[in-house]
Order: structure tokens, then C-alpha cells, then sequence
């Protein structure tokens, strides 16, 4: 019994996590649970659970007598997310290239496959993919909790990341960039991957700074 109720809170959690990050569930909307369980077809015991884990990845608040509710997003959350990807990815996942072995390397060039594939699709999608790629890059620095700060991290972008691919372009120039990445961290080249992530982090919360400042 207590597997099923994992499965499908975990089901829950996936299907009310893709409506935050592609913006279905806008910021402040209220979570009505006894609405949102009734269209699922679920109990209160797995979308309390899922709820609960969102709130713990930080799209969700709770208020005492007022429930959950989405955590908007804002160009000072975007500016402390970058800000802090910036500080620990990019030497982070130059270290890892220098000591990634075939395994290492593979798991690399699948997550950059995935994404690849994903693009054009849905963008929660296309936002997850681009965690794990990123995630790929570092793991392999065996240093966990470098590994868990720039996963949790990524996490916490997926909102923005949707919000950036959606205009024009876009799409088709992370793709490029994405793929230099790779090259250069297949290539054991510490500086040029340093390099290039960084450039990469700091061009998406550019252009997010010009998104989230203009409808604000």
C-alpha cells in the first residue's frame, strides 16, 4: 500500500510541478486542494505529500489557515539564483571535465542528447533536461555537495529558464551554446569550459533581468 501511495503522490507532484513551471498556475494563485484533488482523481494523503515536496523545492508557500499558494517569481529571486550558479558552476564543472571518466563522459553526452531532443516540445520538459545536463557536468567532480548546490539550483531556475526559451530564437541559441559546452568539457579544456558557462549563466539572467523588469 505505501508504494502505491508514493507512486501516485509522486504522479501528483509531477503533474502540479509542470503547471507552476509553465506558468498554468500563475505566482500567488492559491492551491485549493479539495478542487485540485478532485480533478486529479486523488485522495488528500498523496497531494498533501506532493504539495509538501513542492514547497520544499520552493514553488510553493504555506500560510497557517490559508494553505499553499505559487511563490512568484521576481527579478530578485532571478538575481540570487544566477548570482549563485555563477559563483559555483562554471569551475565547478571545469574541474569535473578533468577527471571524468568514459562512464562520466557517456552520462554526458546522453543528458546533452536528451535535451537536444526535448527542445521544441513542452518547455517543463525542455526545463528539466536542461538540469540534468547541467547537473552531468559536475557530478563527475565527485564533490556531493557542490553536486547537490548546483542541482539545487537548477531546480529553482526551471521557472526561469521556461520564462527565458519562450521568446523567439532563444531556443535555437541555448541549443549552440549547450553544444560548445559540451565540446569543450569533452575536451578536458579547464579555462575555455569555465569560460563559456560562465558567459552562458550570465547571457539567460541578462536577458531575464530585461523579461522580469518589464512586467514589473
Amino acid at each position: 500500500m505505501s508504494i502505491v501511495v508514493r507512486t501516485l503522490s509522486e504522479q501528483v507532484f509531477e503533474i502540479v510541478r509542470e503547471q507552476i513551471v509553465t506558468g498554468k498556475l500563475p505566482g500567488n494563485a492559491p492551491i485549493r486542494q479539495d478542487a485540485l484533488a478532485s480533478e486529479l482523481g486523488v485522495s488528500k494523503i498523496p497531494l498533501r505529500e506532493a504539495l509538501a515536496r513542492l514547497e520544499q523545492e520552493g514553488l510553493l508557500s504555506s500560510h497557517a489557515n490559508r494553505g499553499y499558494a505559487v511563490r512568484p517569481m521576481s527579478a530578485e529571486q532571478a538575481e540570487e539564483i544566477f548570482a549563485l550558479r555563477l559563483s559555483i558552476e562554471p569551475q565547478a564543472a571545469a574541474y569535473a571535465a578533468t577527471i571524468a571518466d568514459d562512464a562520466d563522459r557517456d552520462n554526458a553526452r546522453i543528458a546533452f542528447e536528451e535535451l537536444d531532443s526535448a527542445a521544441g516540445e513542452r518547455l517543463a520538459e525542455v526545463a528539466v533536461r536542461n538540469r540534468v545536463f547541467h547537473t552531468a557536468l559536475v557530478r563527475p567532480g565527485r564533490r556531493l555537495l557542490t553536486t547537490q548546490l548546483v542541482e539545487r539550483l537548477a531546480i529553482l531556475a526551471e521557472r526561469y529558464v521556461v520564462a527565458h526559451l519562450q521568446p523567439a530564437g532563444r531556443e535555437h541559441r541555448a541549443h549552440l551554446e549547450h553544444r560548445q559546452l559540451l565540446d569543450a568539457w569533452l575536451a578536458r579544456d579547464e579555462g575555455l569550459m569555465a569560460t563559456l558557462l560562465a558567459s552562458h549563466i550570465q547571457s539567460t539572467l541578462t536577458d531575464l533581468r530585461g523579461q522580469l523588469g518589464a512586467s514589473t
